[in-house]
């Protein structure tokens, strides 16, 4: 009978596409667990920027030579990608930025400053990322809007019935988190905007940590905004972008004014250009654009549905070996038995031992995690915790890795209890 081979998985036959990873740190083979962060960068990502200075680099939108009309039609494309990526309607839909951050801060600007008004209520969650907190502490402190934030359960979900109690006709925005960078939780966000928009209320969702790792499809969501980061899904860092319905986005004045977001300009006044230029002033981030756009066809190529169904496997995997630990606690609700129900991360801390320790040590394995508050401050607080250690995988990752990486830390947490008895 002859021998059957496993199919690879999809971490084998991708991992020579990331050439950084083909290193050694502090004398060991480098293991990234780090991705929530930042994810590396595929050849194809790197051959695009190479490609865009080597031979089309140009102004876009400006210039009527060859160069000029690469360089632009490179740069639109990468826009039809994003809008097929996240099934915008429209690609006037998307607007480019520079990250997730400046994003919101468009819509905070945008349309906070000039639609709330003293008594208007926003509701945001505990668990949100500084960047989904600071501008809203803005918007609030310049017009008397009100912030109001959804609790966390007792397992780290997204309380529901506290939003219900939250929600009122004072309610103007919901600004929420789809995948917490610090708990894993996946957040309820079709029923978010459904309960919102039942109350008149505009939804804008933090997809950073969603649309690297999962289909994700704005109509379905019926949000009116979302916002993501290149650098977290196999793009490059300075590219980010802005997902706004159509009819909302044209209502919305603009958020920086030079060249390239006006229709006409006099001395005294100007006119501004039609979507998505009225938010794209100045010389935009060309081939950042161009190699997100790589980057998607990438991530297509591969297939969403299968880079979340394999990154649930590694999920379920890294808790069950995670789990087994003495003193180590994971903050987050635990996934289903398929991987399932939260995301490919763990934020954990171990009995008596900092997780700067814990991370210093390992470093020095070759073994890249995070450590600190991940930009949770009011969430880690909440936990009555400092900092947490935080693992997070990516389509790169393997089982071995995971079990290397778990019993180096079981061998660190055996190091410094030793040197404490």
């Amino acid at each position: 009978m002859p021998l059957t081979t496993a199919a690879p998985s999809l971490a084998e036959e991708v991992r020579a596409d990331f050439p950084i990873l083909n290193q050694d740190v502090n004398g060991k083979p480098l293991l990234y667990f780090d991705s929530a962060a930042s994810s590396h960068k595929p050849m194809a990502v790197l051959e695009a920027l190479q490609r865009y200075y080597l031979t089309d680099h140009s102004n876009v939108h400006r210039g009527a030579h060859t160069l000029s009309g690469r360089a632009t039609d490179a740069y639109e494309a990468a826009r039809e990608k994003v809008t097929a990526f996240v099934n915008a309607a429209s690609f006037k839909e998307i607007v480019f930025t520079r990250n997730a951050t400046e994003a919101i801060n468009l819509v905070a600007y945008s349309w906070g400053m000039t639609e709330l008004k003293a008594g208007d209520e926003i509701i945001l969650t505990t668990m949100e990322h500084h960047s989904n907190l600071v501008p809203w502490h803005i918007v609030a402190e310049r017009t008397g809007a009100v912030l109001k934030h959804v609790r966390v359960t007792a397992e780290g979900e997204f309380d529901l019935d506290h939003y219900r109690e939250l929600l009122s006709e004072k309610t103007k925005l919901v600004s929420v988190v789809h995948v917490s960078n610090t708990l894993g939780t996946i957040t309820p966000a079709k029923e978010v905007a459904e309960l919102a928009h039942q109350q008149g209320s505009k939804v804008l969702l933090d997809a950073c940590q969603s649309v690297p790792h999962m289909p994700i499809d704005v109509q379905d969501l019926d949000c009116d905004w979302l916002v993501a980061s290149g650098h977290k899904m196999c793009g490059p860092t300075g590219i980010g972008f802005l997902y706004g319905k159509l009819d909302l986005l044209r209502s919305m004045p603009p958020f920086l004014g030079g060249g390239s977001m006006i229709q006409d300009v006099f001395l005294d006044h100007s006119t501004y250009a039609d979507l998505p230029e009225r938010f794209e002033a100045g010389t935009p981030a060309i081939a950042e654009a161009i190699a997100l756009g790589a980057a998607i066809d990438y991530l297509n190529k591969i297939g969403m549905d299968r880079i979340h169904a394999y990154e649930q496997e590694m999920t379920a995997y890294l808790f069950e070996k995670l789990n087994a630990i003495e003193g180590l606690t994971i903050y987050g609700p635990q996934p289903k038995a398929d991987g399932s129900g939260r995301a490919s991360l763990a934020a954990f801390t171990v009995k008596g031992l900092h997780p700067n320790d814990l991370a210093t040590i390992l470093d020095q394995s070759g073994i890249a995690i995070r450590t600190g508050h991940h930009c949770t401050q009011p969430l880690h607080r909440e936990l009555g915790i400092s900092g947490t250690a935080r693992a997070s995988l990516y389509i790169y990752n393997t089982r071995e890795e995971i079990d290397t990486f778990v019993a180096e830390l079981k061998g660190t947490i055996e190091f410094f209890r030793n040197l404490m008895d």
